[in-house]
């Protein structure tokens, strides 16, 4: 299968971001690391994936300077993956899938996993797009200007 080059080529940023983030793995590797985790043994074990990709997929997050590796916390002789700040941007998008799929995956009554607002323990609120006058957006409201 041919790899496209759309990090240094593509005009579209969903495109670069898929190219870095896209697959299934590295969202839930993401995802993870927002749930605290930072061991590889710990993603191994938590997300049941073959030791190969897991070890293929953090590569490519350090590469892209999502994740960071440091010297382990308890200083033993083990790395940890930690989010870079580009790593903690990613927490909307995190964000934005969860309530999607809360909001389209489930039954109604369907238990699933809850983000809390630690400050409130309240659920998060819904995230939607605003205008700069605070406006809910609509996808109709918006437009692409690509390149000429």
């Amino acid at each position: 299968m041919t790899r496209h080059n759309t990090m240094n080529q593509e005009p579209c940023p969903v495109a670069r971001s898929v190219d870095v983030i896209g697959d299934r793995w590295s969202l839930l590797i993401v995802r993870d690391a927002f749930d605290g985790v930072r061991r590889f043994g710990d993603f191994q074990r938590g997300l049941g994936m073959a030791r190969n990709i897991l070890s293929d997929r953090l590569r490519k997050l350090v590469d892209a300077e999502v994740l960071a590796t440091q010297a382990a916390s308890d200083g033993s002789a083990y790395q940890e993956y930690v989010l870079t700040a580009k790593g903690e941007s990613l927490f909307a998008v995190v964000l934005a899938l969860r309530q999607w799929g809360e909001g389209h995956l489930f039954e109604a009554g369907e238990g699933h996993s809850l983000l809390i607002d630690k400050r409130t323990g309240q659920p998060v609120p819904l995230m939607s797009p605003r205008d700069v006058d605070g406006v809910e957006l609509a996808p109709e409201a918006t437009e692409v200007r690509k390149l000429a």
